[in-house]
């Protein structure tokens, strides 16, 4: 990242950005990220790089074989990923942070063992099932239930728009446990379920963009888990759901950096080198100054999510700037590539180029994770409004 410095970084983190930036150079070439978003396929040899060189631990405890590393470890690493290709930090952040961080917190050392261990080393892949077709932004309204029987559960319903399940071996899945109580939330459970059970069914959701960790609907019909699968307390999942999402607001800001910073380079390139006019266009005041907007607006989505991890490492309370942060990167993410495409003309909408995978890939932002219009509804509470 040529363009954007690193101050306020230590030297082992400044190792860490330059590490990560040449694996994803050397796992992931840009040749093969286009293939990825043309056929619909997964990262698999860039995430093994990953695994290999210890990556998928950096927010694990050292005695489960992880790297003990802190937020701004976490920030830096999915900046940089994203940076180099949006899906590639969606990729990691799906398994380790949203479902892998569930095991951790489970207090189940046998999950940990068995699974979260594996997960670490990159044996395992696992997802995050929560939302389901009438439920998106409403979480505590799932229909999705899991039945006692026995020693096991027996779960029947539907999850949608679930990141990388297709590829995925084991779901964190959400379930009703108790579907009588009031309120809803309060019997809510998580369970760690086998994608190769019998009565699961997966199904991949075609979308704009992000086309490499695609969405799919999941059917479960009578799929029997055992109970020694059930991750945290029984009908206590709202809790540690609720625990996980200042995290996961910061993760999606620093994605949303790093596609930021890409769209600024890609830009700011093509400018320089294209000629109208007897001169390059970044001699125009009119792009000139579009470039100097796209750099703002990437810079702000740094600043914000450097300054809410360094909240978050520190122990503050941050539930009010993780939710500025994911509006203000997401919101900036999508204008650049929009201001970009508007830079380059014909060529960023041209499939030749790289600007309109960047724009279809940044919509999500806005929309996923908690809309960013529940987090203004987050920020006004906290407001007291």
């Amino acid at each position: 990242m040529p363009m954007f410095n690193d101050f306020g970084f230590t030297d082992e983190q400044k190792m860490m950005r330059q590490s990560l930036l040449k694996l994803a150079e050397r796992a992931l070439p840009p040749a093969k990220i286009r293939e990825l978003d043309r056929t619909d396929g997964w990262p698999t040899e860039a995430y093994r790089a990953l695994a290999k060189d210890g990556w998928l631990g950096l927010p694990y405890p050292t005695e489960y074989g992880g790297l003990g590393g802190g937020y701004k470890d976490i920030a830096i690493l999915l900046e940089t990923l994203s940076y180099h290709y949006a899906c590639f930090g969606t990729t990691y952040m799906t398994s380790v942070i949203y479902a892998g961080l569930q095991l951790l917190h489970s207090d189940n050392e046998g999950l940990r063992r068995d699974y979260m261990v594996p997960m670490i080393k990159g044996d395992l892949y696992l997802a995050f099932a929560l939302t389901e077709p009438q439920t998106g932004s409403d979480a505590a309204s799932i229909k999705t239930y899991a039945r006692a029987d026995g020693p096991d559960y027996v779960v029947n319903g539907q999850k949608w728009f679930i990141t990388s399940a297709h590829v995925a071996d084991y779901l964190v899945l959400v379930v009703k446990t108790d579907p009588d109580v009031r309120p809803a939330h309060s019997g809510f459970s998580m369970l760690l379920v086998d994608t190769r059970a019998p009565g699961v069914s997966i199904k991949p959701i075609e979308t704009m963009g992000r086309h490499t960790t695609h969405t799919n609907q999941i059917f479960f019909d009578n799929v029997r888990v055992p109970g020694r699968n059930l991750i945290g307390a029984k009908n206590g999942a709202w809790k540690a759901l609720m625990r996980g999402l200042n995290l996961e607001r910061m993760c999606i800001a620093a994605c949303g950096a790093g596609n930021a910073q890409k769209a600024v380079e890609i830009a700011q390139d093509y400018a320089t080198q294209r000629i109208q006019f007897g001169q390059p266009i970044s001699r125009f005041q009119v792009i000139a100054h579009k470039l100097a907007d796209m750099r703002i607006k990437a810079e702000m989505a740094r600043l914000v999510t450097y300054r809410t991890a360094e909240m978050m490492d520190a122990g503050a309370d941050a539930r009010m700037e993780t939710a500025i942060a994911k509006i203000v990167a997401t919101d900036n993410d999508f204008e650049c590539a929009h201001i970009g495409m508007q830079v380059m003309g014909g060529a960023g909408y041209s499939m030749e180029h790289d600007m309109q995978r960047l724009f279809r890939d940044s919509r999500l932002g806005p929309i996923g994770g908690g809309s960013n219009e529940i987090q203004r509804n987050i920020i006004t509470k906290l407001m007291g409004l």
